[in-house]
């Protein structure tokens, strides 16, 4: 079983509680905005950095800054016509936006949510 179900995740993100349009586009633009942030300031800080703490925090942020890439991928996905209806479908999703809010806080381990989706991929492409 998957640690996070990264295209889950950013379906049940970008639906909430009544799946309005205006909320999808709100949370596409947060993730593309916390991707292109983060990468920059990480990578900023990284190379910037004059002790070897500020390095590894500015890498850290990098990192999160790629999760937030790798959500801004799902959240292009999901964005076709009836692709986040069809992830959704026949999901509870008040059960499980209660479950996911407390999984988002695994955005902050860096690179985990692209680490997640290669292997789900290669899974996919390539079974047993």
């Amino acid at each position: 079983m998957e640690l996070v179900d990264v295209r889950r995740l950013a379906a049940l993100d970008m639906h909430g509680i009544a799946g309005t349009r205006r909320r999808q586009r709100i949370i596409r633009a947060e993730f593309v905005l916390s991707a292109i942030c983060g990468l920059g300031a990480g990578i900023w800080v990284a190379l910037m950095g004059a002790t070897a703490g500020w390095q590894a925090f500015g890498a850290w942020v990098a990192g999160v800054g790629v999760n937030y890439a790798v959500l801004v991928r799902q959240t292009a996905g999901l964005s076709r016509p009836g692709a986040l209806a069809a992830e959704l479908a026949g999901v509870d999703v008040p059960r499980e936006l209660r479950r996911y809010g407390l999984l988002q806080f695994w955005i902050a381990v860096p690179l985990l949510f692209a680490v997640l989706v290669l292997r789900r991929d290669r899974a996919r492409d390539h079974p047993g």
